[in-house]
C-alpha cells in the first residue's frame, strides 16, 4: 500500500522522497522549537517550522537526487566497461594486451 504526500508524490516509491520528508519533518521541528526558545512567540515559532520543514526537505531533497544521479552514471559507466571487457577480452582492440614487436609493426 502506497502512501501518497499532498496527493501526488508517492513516498514509498519515488527514490528520495521518504528520507526527504523524515528530515524535513526533523528540520521543521529542530528549528521552530529553537524559535519558540528563543522569542516565546508561539504563531511566528510555527511560521518558522513550516519554513524549516519545505528548506530542509527540499535541501536535502536535491542533495539525495544529486547523489542518486551520480550514482548511476557510475553503475552506468562500470557496466559498460564490464560489456567493453567482455567484448574486447583477447582481441587486437584489448588495451591489457601485451603486444609483441610483429604485432606492432603490423599496426
Amino acid at each position: 500500500q502506497s502512501f501518497k504526500l499532498l496527493g501526488f508524490l508517492d513516498v514509498k516509491s519515488v527514490p528520495c522522497a521518504r528520507e526527504s520528508v523524515l528530515y524535513g519533518s526533523l528540520g521543521s521541528l529542530v528549528v521552530g522549537l529553537g524559535h519558540f526558545l528563543a522569542t516565546s512567540r508561539v504563531r511566528r515559532s510555527c511560521d518558522f517550522a513550516v519554513g524549516g520543514f519545505i528548506c530542509t526537505m527540499l535541501g536535502y531533497w536535491f542533495y539525495c537526487r544529486y547523489n542518486l544521479a551520480q550514482h548511476r552514471i557510475r553503475q552506468r559507466m562500470l557496466k559498460e566497461g564490464m560489456r567493453n571487457k567482455i567484448l574486447f577480452e583477447g582481441s587486437s582492440l584489448d588495451p591489457e594486451r601485451k603486444q609483441t614487436g610483429s604485432e606492432r609493426s603490423d599496426s
